[in-house]
């Protein structure tokens, strides 16, 4: 067992564990230690930029859930844009659940969003289940505000894939962008541009949402294949 694994170990909470393996049903159970996300938060603030820690980063693939989360956390510790790149390529290939991959908003390329979309395209076009996700989820942190164009929609929309955990991120985008950008946005539903799972989650998710009006919510019911 590797330092770092021993205090992940040292972290551990078994009642967090046994709730948290429901949620994450593509990671064997055994691979899971039990360690709380905002703990982890603090370890990678702590001991980011520290010797072992960049050992740790280039010793892929790691064994435990904990361990690609702790990675995650200190990619967003990165602020040097190309060094980011570099890690970000290095760790998606080995990202192999869900909240891992949505848990990595790295803040840094907030100042380099234009140059970032060229990345984005490359994962969009990947046939890594969750490269791709990362990809759409960046589209929906970080491109559905002041630096929205219509078409990132269509980027989006142009995913195909059959993977449940790609298309339930490709409706909460179109949710999101419901929400933040309802007239660029609605046509997609009003002309069946997305496909059939897809298109009935957007809704779904949309209805659920505070931040669609009961006006738009009405109306997106009229609109389920």
């Amino acid at each position: 067992m590797t330092e770092i694994q021993r205090q992940l170990f040292a972290l551990r909470d078994q009642a967090y564990k046994d709730f948290h393996k429901k949620l994450i049903p593509t990671i064997d159970s055994n691979r899971i230690i039990g360690v709380r996300t905002p703990v982890l938060r603090s370890m990678a603030k702590r001991c980011a930029g520290q010797p072992e820690m960049q050992a740790f980063l280039h010793a892929l693939p790691h064994t435990y859930y904990e361990e690609n989360n702790l990675h995650a956390f200190l990619l967003e510790q990165i602020t040097d844009y190309p060094t980011l790149l570099a890690e970000l390529h290095a760790f998606l290939p080995y990202i192999d659940n869900w909240a891992t991959c949505d848990s990595l908003r790295p803040k840094c390329v907030k100042k380099y969003l234009p140059e970032f979309l060229r990345e984005i395209r490359t994962w969009l076009s990947s046939e890594r289940i969750y490269t791709i996700r990362f990809g759409l989820n960046m589209l929906l942190s970080f491109y559905l505000d002041d630096a929205f164009k219509p078409e990132y929609l269509l980027w989006a929309a142009q995913v195909q894939s059959e993977e449940y955990y790609v298309q339930m991120m490709q409706a909460w985008y179109f949710a999101t962008a419901l929400a933040k950008q309802w007239d660029s946005t609605i046509g997609y539903l009003q002309t069946d541009r997305l496909n059939l799972w897809v298109h009935n989650k957007t809704i779904q998710k949309a209805i659920e949402s505070r931040r669609v009006t009961d006006q738009h919510k009405q109306y997106l019911r009229t609109l389920k294949r």
